[in-house]
């Protein structure tokens, strides 16, 4: 039997040494980078999910999780999955942009008019099925899209209101080229790091600011460096599950059942429970001394207009486009 993991080898030892794939004869371990803490919805959804697998299977299939970015920043781990040294990754939508620029879809700013938007059209086969599949050959699928927040900046310097307050300001965005043109659009300058640097980066001056939700904002102690938060809401982007392709071809049927039933449940668990999450992370900001403060939206969706429209440049993107704004 396939397994993705050396049974009690650390996660150190394997994000450096890890062989792809060994046989084993009773159980498969499937592990899973994370690059936020247990805390997180999306982590204990996916405890969730491997608990559910594991009784169903009768312990033929485990799950193991490495929050905190034990394994690596998500593009590495995303690469880890594509390559087999491990089983999935929980990562951003915008790092499989670079693999189909299809992607980009999800990746673009006030695309959502609501979370209960978002869940339909990212959860529904019809309308992504063809797409989640579309990096299958390059050894990647992506089994489930769970929410990922509203994403506003934040800063060390003075609240946002509008664009031109961003003049100057070095933020943090994902590893995406779109998402450094969206950033420069918004009026401040854009800069691709990995989560886990950029506390650092603002302390030391290398940035003045990120981009995330309220439960990143917190749990990481952002707060701390950069503590003006403002609502721009440019981002409603959901969070990949993705699975190495080989791995997941080669289950039984009755795994993929169970597979697909319990993630379902998972994205469930995740959403229901993101809100209050966020609820108490904002609590949890205030209370070290975070401003919260609401921008001119108006302003902020003009200005990325044009990269909007830019991006939607065929018929894949287009499509999907289009059932979404019928989505209501």
């Amino acid at each position: 039997m396939k397994t993705f993991a050396m049974i009690g080898a650390s996660a150190l030892a394997l994000a450096a040494f890890a062989a792809p794939i060994t046989t084993a004869s009773a159980e498969t371990v499937l592990e899973v980078a994370f690059n936020q803490p247990e805390t997180h919805p999306q982590y204990i959804a996916m405890k969730q999910f491997g608990e559910a697998l594991e009784k169903r299977t009768n312990g033929e299939y485990k799950v193991q999780i490495f929050p905190n970015e034990l394994l690596g920043a998500q593009k590495e781990t995303v690469e880890m999955v594509q390559t087999g040294t491990i089983a999935m990754s929980l990562a951003a939508a915008s790092l499989l942009e670079s693999w189909n620029p299809d992607f980009v879809i999800f990746n673009l700013p006030y695309m959502f008019d609501s979370i209960e938007q978002q869940k339909k059209v990212v959860n529904d086969p019809e309308i992504v099925g063809d797409l989640y599949h579309s990096v299958e050959d390059q050894g990647v699928i992506v089994l489930a899209a769970f929410h990922g927040g509203v994403r506003n900046v934040y800063r060390k310097s003075g609240p946002v209101k509008e664009p031109s307050d961003l003049a100057g300001t070095k933020v943090r965005v994902m590893q995406s080229d779109t998402n450094i043109q969206m950033m420069n659009n918004m009026g401040g300058v854009g800069i691709a790091m990995g989560q886990g640097e950029v506390y650092t980066a603002i302390q030391t001056g290398v940035l003045d600011g990120g981009e995330n939700n309220e439960i990143v904002f917190s749990s990481l102690k952002h707060d701390e460096v950069a503590p003006y938060y403002s609502y721009t809401q440019h981002l409603m982007m959901p969070d990949y599950l993705v699975i190495n392709a080989d791995l997941y071809n080669g289950l039984p049927d009755d795994v993929k059942t169970i597979f697909q039933e319990e993630l379902a449940k998972a994205v469930d668990t995740e959403y229901a429970s993101f809100a209050d999450s966020v609820a108490k992370a904002k609590a949890d900001a205030e209370a070290a001394g975070a401003k919260f403060n609401d921008v001119d939206l108006a302003a902020f969706r003009e200005a990325v207009k044009p990269l909007v429209e830019s991006k939607l440049n065929d018929d894949v993107t287009k499509t999907i486009y289009k059932k979404i704004r019928e989505m209501k």
